[in-house]
């Protein structure tokens, strides 16, 4: 499920006081006592945080999910909308969730408090194919050759997940994608950034840039410069680490096939959350 059994238990507490008050605030206008009532298949806390952490993880059918624990697909469906913004509200109780928006440089200190070096990329997540051409022409990437949604996250040296933008079709370019979250403004001129050539120009914005030298078929790289691209993709390679980190759960690498709305945002946002959690406990 991505977590240690030390880091089950522990986030296991935390998500036990959380799930209570979820439910405390969404009861509506009923009059029955908390906890009274037939007690269903998923009794403790721990159990139903390995309910969900096992569909993050493996991102099944809800039949399947259903026939893991005992139950019918409607009631493992329930579930699955029940914890997931429970498993929300408990990552960000123990603060490792990614900041979505930037809009100062105290809110950037905030969310990479003491660091020097920051890494950017974008990363993709396959969708199902829409029926609509012209929402599939939306989706289509032209890198992944498939109908994709994108996102745009930010690194520390340390790997955790600092900053995630809002999932955008896979057809926008990354820069475009940083562009619209305007959060290199608000990067300290003391702070290096490090980044790949999908976002040339971002020197312009941030004079404090490491960007690979991009060739032209009049002008091949020189060995120099080979040598230099080589050592920038060396240290920028946290940020793929960091990526690889997300993407270790299936609910971010198999085709999205759930059709509530900004569901792929919840995905990698508790992706993130808990690659962050993990990397704390490591």
């Amino acid at each position: 499920m991505g977590l240690s059994l030390e880091e089950l238990k522990t986030l296991s507490a935390h998500f036990s006081s959380c799930y209570l008050t979820y439910r405390k605030n969404n009861r509506g206008a009923h009059q029955r006592k908390m906890g009274a009532g037939q007690k269903g298949f998923l009794p403790t806390p721990l159990d139903k945080l390995v309910f969900i952490l096992l569909y993050l993880k493996c991102y099944p059918t809800y039949d399947l999910q259903g026939f893991l624990f005992g139950l019918e697909r409607t009631r493992a469906c329930r579930w699955v909308k029940l914890l997931l913004p429970v498993l929300e509200m408990t990552l960000g109780h123990e603060c490792v969730l990614p900041a979505r928006q930037i809009r100062s440089m105290e809110e950037f200190c905030h969310a990479f408090p003491g660091v020097r070096d920051v890494f950017i990329d974008g990363t993709e997540r396959p969708v199902q194919k829409p029926k609509n051409t012209r929402r599939r022409n939306k989706m289509y990437s032209g890198k992944k050759r498939q109908t994709t949604r994108k996102v745009v996250m930010m690194t520390d040296e340390t790997r955790r997940v600092g900053f995630l933008s809002l999932s955008k079709n896979g057809r926008r370019h990354d820069k475009r994608l940083l562009d619209k979250a305007d959060i290199v403004r608000h990067i300290p001129s003391t702070v290096t950034v490090w980044a790949d050539t999908g976002f040339q120009g971002i020197n312009k914005q941030h004079p404090n840039t490491l960007l690979p030298k991009k060739a032209t078929r009049k002008t091949p790289l020189s060995p120099e410069q080979k040598k230099e691209n080589k050592l920038i993709s060396g240290i920028r390679i946290t940020v793929e680490h960091a990526i690889a980190g997300i993407k270790r759960l299936g609910c971010m690498t198999q085709s999205l096939r759930n059709r509530r709305p900004f569901i792929d945002d919840t995905f990698i946002l508790l992706s993130a959350g808990l690659w962050n959690f993990h990397l704390r406990r490591d």
